[in-house]
């Protein structure tokens, strides 16, 4: 598993509470609901970091 860091986050209230009826809707937690949003943009931008896996083998 990859080592997670911490650090601070602002958001908007009303962004907030909307992220966290999402996760509540998805059964995530807000933690996990913000990282699964910033996943999928990542994918969807092309920038997801690949995995070690994938680096080891030279592939994406």
């Amino acid at each position: 598993m990859s080592k997670k860091k911490a650090f601070a986050l602002r958001l908007d209230e009303q962004q907030l509470k909307a992220i966290e009826k999402w996760a509540s809707d998805e059964f995530r937690s807000t933690n996990g609901q913000i990282e699964y949003m910033l996943s999928k943009a990542l994918k969807e931008a092309k920038r997801h970091p690949r995995t070690l896996k994938n680096d080891k083998n030279g592939q994406e």
